[in-house]
C-alpha cells in the first residue's frame, strides 16, 4: 500500500486483515471486531503494522465507551522498518456478553506532525461453553498455586469464580480425598468461589504438593472439573521487611486513573511488589519494582460499588525468592467530591397559562437529582427577574405554582413572567443549578362590551352624512377600544361607523312625520382573546330627537284689512286684532309682530296681535281733518328654530278725529275678502355700479381729455382772432352771421332740455319709493305702494 502525499511516508497495514489505520483518506477506518466472552486476559484484539521513516510514532488509547480497565494500552514494537502496533486485553479483563456487549476504543496515532484517530469497535459475543471458572483454573492443565507454610490457617489461597458469578449460587465441591497423614487437615471452599487453608494451617507441610480435584457447576451443562495444586513453600530465610507505612490512606473520587495512590517499600536485595487480595484487584494496581499503588479505573463512588473503602494487602519478596515474602495491610479510602451540580428535569420550563388560572395550580414539578450523591437533599429557591417580586408566582415543595390572581385587562400587567429555580446541593464546594422558568399570560375575553343609552338631537334639515354623535363603547378586557359598532335593528336613514362608532344620517327627514327615531346598536370585540374567533357581544338603544324647523312663512286672515276709526283725543283706541298662522303646522303658535311701515308720528302701536292707536298729544297738533294710514305689519314665527320666516299683513286705518258734536265712535272695517288676494307687483331696477378703481382711471382720463380739448380750442380761436383782424368788413360780416347761426342754433339745442329736465328725475325718484302693486278691492283701482314706508300712490 503506498502512502499519502501528507502522511510522510506513513504506510499500515493489518496483521489480521487489510485494514489499515492511518492514511490520508482514511478509507480504511472504523474496524469492526468480534471476540467471545471466554478471551481472556492478555489476549491480543487487534494488531496492525504501519511504516513512519521520518519520526518516531506514538499510539495512544484516548478513551473507552463504556469505561473499563479490561484493555491495556496500546503497544508498539519495531521490526526492522515497519511498526507494529497491538491492542490486548488487561489482566482484569473479565468479558461477559450479558452485561456489555459493546466496547468502542478511540485510538490516536502520531508521526510528527500528522496525528490521525479513529475508532476500534470490539463486540462481544455469547459463548455457550465458556466456563465460569478463573484464570487458568479453567485450563484442562489446571493451575498450580505456591504458598508458604506459614500462612494463616482460613487464608484464602485462590480464587476459583469470576467476579460477578459469586452471587449466582454456583455448585463447587472437591472431589478429591484429603486424607491423613499427608493432609495436615482439609481444604475448604467458601461460597464466594475461595479456596480456604486448612483450619489447621501447614506449618511443617512445606515441599509438599497437594492436588485437588473440584468440580464447579453453573447453571445447566455449564461446569469446570479441573486439578489445582496447591505448593508449600518453606518459610522465607531472607530478613525482607516493608519501611514505616501508614495503614490509611485517603484519596479523592475524582482522581483520575492512572493517578499514584501511594508508594510501599521494603527493605531487601532486588525485591518486588504484587497485590494479593483482592485478586482481581479491580481499582488499584502495583508497580512491581516501584511499589507505586496507582489507580486503575474512576472513583467514581455513584456508579462503583464498595469503592468506598478498599482493603489492600501487598506482599514484598525477593525476585529470586518469590515465596519469602511479607505482607503489608492498606486500607484505601475514598473521599466524596462534589464535582456535578445538580441535574434536574425538565431543564426550562416554559409554559403559556390563561389569565383566569385559579390560584393554587401547579404549573409544574421540578425532579432534580445530585450526580454526587444520589438521593440527598437539595434546597430550591424561586428568583424572579422581569417583572421583579413574587406576587403571581410561588414555589412550594419543587412544585411552581400559580400564587396571584392573573390579570391582562390593565395595560402593562398582562405580561410574561421571567424567572429561574436555583438548586443547590449540600457538598463542599456548593455546586448549583439554574433552571430558566418563563411564564406567558395569555388573555381571555371575559367580559362583553356594552354602551350606555344616549340620545341625539338633529334639525329635520340636516344633510345626508351629517354628524349625529359618537356611540362610546367600553369594554373591561384589555384594550378597551377593541369595539366593533353595528346596526342590529332600526330606521335605514342612520348608519354607525364600524371602528369609531360614530351615527350619520344617510337621508332626508322630517319633523312633521315622524320626531323620534330608535336605533340598536350591536358592540362587537375583538382581538382580546388567544383565540380570535372567542368574541362577545352587548348592544344599547339610541335615540334621536328631530327637531323642527321653520319649512313654511306664517299666513294672516285677511291679509289685507281696511278699517274707519273713530279716535277721541287723549285716547288709546283698538283698531283691528291680526290673526296668523301655519296651515302646514297648526301647533306653531309663537308669533311676532312689528310695524314696519306707514305709522308715520308713531301714531299706531302693537300689544302683541292687537293694532292700537294712541291719541296722545304730545307731538304736532291733532289734525282736524280724517286721516289715512297705510300700514304693514311684519309677522314672524318666535319659535327656537331658525330661520325666523315671516310675512307682511297690510292694514289701511282711516282715521276720523273725534269731535264733541259725535255721538259715538264708530269703527268702519273694511277687510278684503278671504276669496280675494291682492295682486303685487314687483319693479326691479337694474343698475351698473362700477369698481373703483374704474372710477379714478375714468376721472383721471376725462380731466385729460378735457385739458387736451380746451388747449385745442384755445388755439383755434387764437388763429381765428389773428384771421379777424385782417379782413375786410363784408368779410367780418359774413363771419358774424356764421358765428350767430350756430349760436342761434346752440342755444335753440339747450333750450329743448330744460323744459324737460325739471319733470324727468322727479318722476324717476318718485318711482324708485314704491316696490309694489295692488289693486284696491273696494274700487277696484290699482296703486303702487312701499312695503317699507307704507307710501301708496293710485294709478
Amino acid at each position: 500500500m503506498q502512502p499519502g502525499p501528507e502522511a510522510e511516508g506513513l504506510v499500515c497495514g493489518g496483521a489480521s486483515s487489510p485494514n489499515c489505520l492511518f492514511l490520508t483518506e482514511l478509507h480504511c477506518l472504523p474496524w469492526f471486531i468480534n471476540i467471545s466472552e471466554s478471551q481472556g486476559p492478555g489476549s491480543v484484539l487487534q494488531s496492525f503494522s504501519f511504516n513512519c521513516t521520518s519520526h518516531k510514532p506514538t499510539l495512544e488509547l484516548v478513551r473507552v465507551k463504556p469505561s473499563t480497565t479490561f484493555f491495556n494500552l496500546p503497544s508498539l514494537s519495531r521490526r526492522q522498518q515497519v511498526y507494529v502496533g497491538t491492542v490486548t486485553l488487561s489482566s482484569s479483563a473479565r468479558l461477559d456478553a450479558l452485561a456489555v456487549n459493546h466496547y468502542e476504543l478511540q485510538l490516536r496515532l502520531t508521526c510528527g506532525k500528522h496525528v490521525t484517530e479513529g475508532p476500534l469497535y470490539v463486540d462481544v459475543h455469547r459463548d455457550p461453553d465458556y466456563s465460569p471458572c478463573a484464570g487458568r483454573f479453567a485450563s484442562p492443565a489446571g493451575e498450580i498455586i505456591q504458598v508458604r507454610e506459614t500462612v494463616t490457617p482460613g487464608a484464602q489461597l485462590y480464587t476459583l469464580l469470576l467476579p460477578g458469578l459469586e452471587p449466582q449460587r454456583a455448585q463447587i465441591s472437591i472431589n478429591s480425598t484429603q486424607d491423613p497423614p499427608y493432609f495436615p487437615g482439609p481444604f475448604s471452599i467458601n461460597g464466594q468461589g475461595w479456596l480456604l487453608a486448612p483450619s489447621q494451617g501447614l506449618k511443617g507441610q512445606a515441599k509438599k504438593v497437594f492436588q485437588l480435584q473440584i468440580l464447579v457447576t453453573f447453571g445447566q451443562n455449564r461446569s469446570c472439573h479441573r486439578m489445582l495444586k496447591v505448593k508449600v513453600l518453606p518459610a522465607p530465610s531472607s530478613q525482607i521487611s516493608f519501611l514505616g507505612q501508614a495503614p490509611n490512606i485517603t484519596v479523592p473520587e475524582d482522581l483520575a486513573p492512572g493517578s499514584k495512590v501511594v508508594q510501599v517499600r521494603a527493605q531487601g536485595f532486588n525485591v518486588r511488589y504484587e497485590i494479593v487480595s483482592p485478586v482481581p484487584c479491580p481499582l488499584f494496581s502495583i508497580g512491581r519494582e516501584d511499589g507505586v499503588i496507582r489507580t486503575t479505573a474512576p472513583l467514581e463512588l455513584a456508579q462503583a460499588r464498595g469503592a468506598a473503602v478498599t482493603r489492600l494487602q501487598v506482599k514484598a519478596y525477593e525476585r529470586l525468592m518469590p515465596w519469602a515474602g511479607v505482607d503489608l495491610d492498606l486500607t484505601v479510602s475514598v473521599r466524596s467530591v462534589n464535582r456535578w451540580p445538580p441535574r434536574c428535569l425538565p431543564a426550562m420550563l416554559v409554559t403559556e397559562i390563561p389569565e383566569t388560572t385559579p390560584v393554587g395550580t401547579v404549573l409544574n414539578t421540578f425532579t432534580c437529582a445530585d450526580p454526587d450523591s444520589p438521593g440527598s437533599a437539595l434546597d430550591y429557591e424561586l428568583r424572579f427577574h422581569s417583572p421583579p417580586g413574587p406576587a403571581s408566582l410561588c414555589l412550594r415543595d419543587r412544585a411552581l405554582e400559580v400564587n396571584a390572581t392573573l390579570d391582562c385587562d390593565t395595560p402593562g400587567v398582562c405580561f410574561q413572567h421571567a424567572a429561574s429555580i436555583l438548586v443547590l446541593d449540600g457538598g463542599q464546594p456548593l455546586m448549583t443549578t439554574e433552571v430558566p422558568v418563563l411564564v406567558m399570560v395569555t388573555p381571555v375575553n371575559e367580559f362583553s362590551p356594552a354602551c350606555v343609552p344616549h340620545t341625539f338631537r338633529i334639525r329635520e334639515d340636516a344633510g345626508p352624512y351629517t354628524l349625529l354623535g359618537s356611540v362610546v363603547g367600553t369594554d373591561k378586557d384589555y384594550p378597551h377600544n377593541s369595539i366593533e359598532y353595528y346596526v342590529s335593528s332600526g330606521p335605514t336613514a342612520f348608519s354607525v361607523d364600524r371602528l369609531s362608532g360614530e351615527v350619520h344620517l344617510l337621508g332626508s327627514l322630517d319633523y312633521e312625520l315622524q320626531t323620534l327615531y330608535k336605533l340598536t346598536v350591536l358592540l362587537t370585540d375583538h382581538g382580546q382573546d388567544q383565540d380570535p374567533t372567542h368574541r362577545r357581544s352587548g348592544s344599547c338603544t339610541i335615540t334621536i330627537e328631530v327637531e323642527d324647523v321653520n319649512d313654511y312663512a306664517p299666513e294672516c286672515q285677511p291679509p289685507f284689512q281696511e278699517l274707519t276709526v273713530y279716535a277721541p283725543l287723549g285716547r288709546s283706541v283698538e283698531v283691528t286684532k291680526v290673526s296668523c298662522w301655519v296651515p302646514q303646522e297648526p301647533q306653531r303658535l309663537a308669533f311676532s309682530y312689528s310695524i314696519v311701515g306707514g305709522n308715520s308720528q308713531s301714531r299706531f302701536s302693537l300689544r302683541g296681535p292687537i293694532l292700537v292707536h294712541d291719541n296722545i298729544m304730545l307731538g304736532p297738533p291733532w289734525p282736524e281733518q280724517p286721516r289715512t294710514y297705510e300700514l304693514l305689519i311684519r309677522v314672524a314665527d318666535a319659535g327656537p328654530s331658525i330661520p325666523h320666516l315671516s310675512t307682511t299683513a297690510t292694514v289701511i286705518v282711516h282715521l276720523v278725529p273725534w269731535s264733541t258734536s259725535t255721538v259715538a265712535t264708530r269703527t268702519h272695517r273694511a277687510t278684503v275678502p278671504s276669496m280675494m288676494t291682492p295682486l303685487l307687483v314687483t319693479d326691479m331696477e337694474a343698475f351698473w355700479q362700477p369698481e373703483p378703481w374704474f372710477v379714478v382711471v375714468l376721472t383721471v382720463t376725462s380731466a385729460l381729455f378735457l385739458l387736451a380739448l380746451g388747449w385745442l380750442f384755445g388755439r383755434l380761436f387764437q388763429g381765428l382772432a389773428q384771421m379777424l383782424q385782417t379782413p375786410s368788413k363784408p368779410a367780418q360780416a359774413l363771419l358774424l352771421n356764421s358765428i350767430r347761426g350756430p349760436e342761434e342754433s346752440i342755444e335753440g339745442f339747450m333750450e329743448a332740455p330744460r323744459m324737460e329736465m325739471p319733470q324727468t328725475p322727479s318722476s324717476v325718484m318718485s318711482l324708485r319709493h314704491f316696490d309694489g302693486r295692488a289693486q284696491d278691492s273696494r274700487t277696484g283701482r290699482d296703486y303702487l305702494f312701499n312695503t317699507l314706508t307704507g307710501a301708496r300712490r293710485w294709478l
